[in-house]
């Protein structure tokens, strides 16, 4: 889809927050990784059979393992406030809303 196509979409305004922040490119830094020659066998093995850098992939890689313990971080602290605050035994939002969808199946 391009910015033309989400241009005429009555959303529009998310299309010109990707064009603006999304797009452009991050300040990055430079380090080095010390990894195995077994490990960079594979690493370019796999470079070269997606078409990506091998700094592409370690980027990715990296950003996966902190995403998963941001997630578990909140998990943790989704259940912690269901502890503190626990959710009630009827919940009146939930059934009527639950209501209302039963009545629109066409069923």
């Amino acid at each position: 889809m391009t910015l033309l196509d989400r241009a005429q979409r009555p959303y529009a305004p998310a299309m010109f927050e990707e064009a603006i922040c999304y797009n452009m490119p991050m300040a990055r830094r430079q380090t080095l990784v010390q990894l195995s020659d077994e490990l960079l066998a594979l690493l370019d093995e796999r470079a070269a059979k997606s078409g990506r850098s091998r700094s592409e992939l370690i980027r990715s890689a990296v950003e996966r393992e902190l995403a998963a313990e941001r997630e578990a971080a909140i998990d943790k602290a989704i259940v912690e406030g269901y502890t503190r605050i626990p959710q009630p035994e009827r919940d009146p939002w939930a059934e009527a809303a639950a209501k209302r969808s039963i009545a629109d199946e066409p069923w």
